[in-house]
């Protein structure tokens, strides 16, 4: 733990675009006057986005941690929790807080407060909301997500603890990385679901844990094939050669896109090119690194714009779009330095008896 996780700039850099591919998601019924059908169709996609942050969390973890871990045993595995709390709990409680303070506001104003049911909300402060025990979502939207990465938090440790994946050969991997996928299909097909956004209390949770897998093993394959000079361009014609096929042969999502995203992000992993360069830039780059702000406070955020600027009609025109970019830009701004890194820093500095490493550890 001498060291602080290391990234990968570009996959930072797309994560941070895929944040925003979220938020663009969860306004697009208010862009309906401003921007075309085709358009708001596009954007009516932005759910996937979760799917590459599973993957990405999965290639992430993986990197940084199994090797700590299969090291460092039971006390690593301690601190890893520990590390992992700490990262995301802090802003995740501070959102929920703000949405408790804005349902008690309905409550004793007389408004209808039905999508933040009480009986629900340690669970939410649990991060266990996602994990089958409730009906929809309610509360913070967005932290579904979030509920079910953790869940693959605490599966991770047994993961590396019982398998050597990085002792397979390549074909065995990339057959895992198969079944995986194929896992997810079955289980929104048994359910009788095409679309990975569908029913999120109940599969997201089988949506999350095959594809933080899939990350895993496609973080061991990065790592093996970055000296290969051709596997970058392989990767992405696979990953070109399997979107265009399944679309033509009519492949639902489920069945689509985790294979897709999988060799698109392998691909650009190994890539060198100028994409990469443009992705990891200083600017996509810092997106990434406060997407997470983004992602866990654009939906209240959106809640309060719509009470504050918008009619009735729920529409924004062009001024108002760009008020509220600039309203989660800047919160997204503050709440990463503000909140989310302090917090983290603080808890790091402070484990748990249970989680206190032998030696001192980087704060972030």
């Amino acid at each position: 733990m001498s060291a602080a996780p290391r990234h990968l700039d570009a996959l930072t850099g797309i994560r941070g675009i895929a944040a925003w591919a979220v938020v663009l998601y969860h306004i697009r019924l208010s862009l309906a006057g401003l921007l075309p059908a085709p358009v708001i169709d596009w954007l009516a996609r932005g759910y996937l986005a979760v799917d590459l942050f599973f993957i990405l969390s999965g290639f992430v973890i993986w990197y940084n941690y199994a090797p700590r871990l299969r090291q460092g045993g039971a006390a690593e595995t301690r601190l890893f929790l520990w590390r992992r709390f700490a990262r995301v709990w802090p802003l995740h409680a501070f959102i929920l807080t703000g949405f408790c303070a804005f349902a008690a506001l309905l409550l004793v104003t007389g408004r209808d407060a039905g999508g933040y049911p009480l009986a629900e909300l340690p669970l939410h402060f649990a991060l266990a909301q996602n994990w089958g025990l409730t009906g929809e979502l309610t509360w913070n939207h967005p932290a579904w997500s979030i509920s079910t990465e953790l869940a693959a938090y605490l599966l991770f440790p047994a993961v590396v603890a019982l398998t050597r994946w990085e002792d397979w050969p390549d074909w065995a991997l990339v057959l895992l990385a198969l079944a995986l996928a194929g896992t997810i299909h079955l289980i929104f097909a048994a359910s009788g679901h095409t679309a990975l956004g569908e029913d999120i209390a109940r599969l997201g949770l089988w949506r999350c844990l095959p594809e933080f897998g899939m990350g895993m093993i496609l973080c061991i394959l990065w790592q093996r094939w970055q000296s290969v000079g051709r596997a970058a361009p392989l990767a992405l014609l696979a990953g070109l050669a399997w979107g265009a096929g399944g679309i033509a042969l009519g492949l639902p999502e489920t069945a689509l896109v985790p294979l897709l995203f999988f060799a698109l992000l392998l691909a650009l992993a190994l890539d060198r090119s100028v994409i990469a360069r443009v992705l990891g830039g200083r600017g996509l780059t810092y997106l990434g690194e406060i997407s997470y702000s983004t992602y866990l406070a654009h939906f209240f955020l959106f809640i309060l714009f719509k009470l504050a600027f918008v009619d009735d009609s729920l529409q924004l025109d062009a001024g108002q779009l760009a008020g509220f970019i600039a309203l989660v830009a800047g919160a997204s701004v503050a709440l990463y330095h503000g909140v989310e890194k302090p917090a983290q820093r603080w808890l790091n500095r402070r484990p748990p008896r249970w989680a206190s490493p032998a030696i001192a550890i980087p704060a972030e």
